[in-house]
């Protein structure tokens, strides 16, 4: 695969090459080296493209993974039990948060997935993780909406998280990341 573009939100990219140029190069490096071409074996049953050979997310993810395991990378679960305050609901939430890949306080989210969770990595979890002390920056991975158009309906793109950023902005409790577009 191949970085078609990189978008810098809060001074990321800058971040990244200052405070950890290493974690940046194996992140390019695991792109690189992930063969996009030959994970298009997901038959399509939607109605719009019946038929069509898409790339399959889950493959993609599972190579990626392994590109990031040689070098080190690791995916990272953190344990949350909360107490609900408000009344007439006290009961505990026990559950768990979890980063795809986590290697020097850099966080990398892969979203292959469905739109809204791309913005949920962004929005919800890297700042979570930054709250703990676990990342100090992050990186999230998503195809390109050329890319996105072979694969089934509903996957985030670069240009729509960067909509995103435009219509939204920064918030004080943004941390340093960089949105990576790619493509086959």
């Amino acid at each position: 695969m191949k970085i078609i573009a990189i978008h810098s939100h809060k001074d990321g990219l800058n971040f990244l090459k200052k405070n950890h140029p290493t974690e940046l190069e194996e992140i390019k490096l695991v792109i690189k080296n992930t063969d996009a071409k030959k994970h298009r074996t997901k038959t399509s049953k939607e109605i719009t493209m019946k038929g069509k050979k898409l790339y399959a997310p889950k493959k993609l993810n599972i190579e990626m993974k392994e590109e990031f395991e040689k070098l080190g990378w690791k995916a990272h679960k953190i344990s949350v039990t909360t107490k609900v305050k408000n009344p007439p609901y006290k009961e505990k939430f026990k559950g768990s948060r979890e980063v795809d890949f986590l290697k020097n306080k850099v966080g990398v989210e892969v979203q292959f997935g469905k739109y809204a969770f791309m913005a949920y990595d962004m929005f919800s979890k890297m700042p979570i993780f930054y709250k703990q002390g676990l990342i100090d920056c992050g990186a999230e991975i998503v195809p390109m909406q050329t890319m996105m158009k072979e694969m089934s309906t509903g996957v985030s793109s670069y240009q729509q998280i960067l909509c995103d950023f435009d219509l939204r902005g920064e918030a004080d409790i943004d941390i340093p990341t960089v949105v990576i577009g790619i493509e086959p």
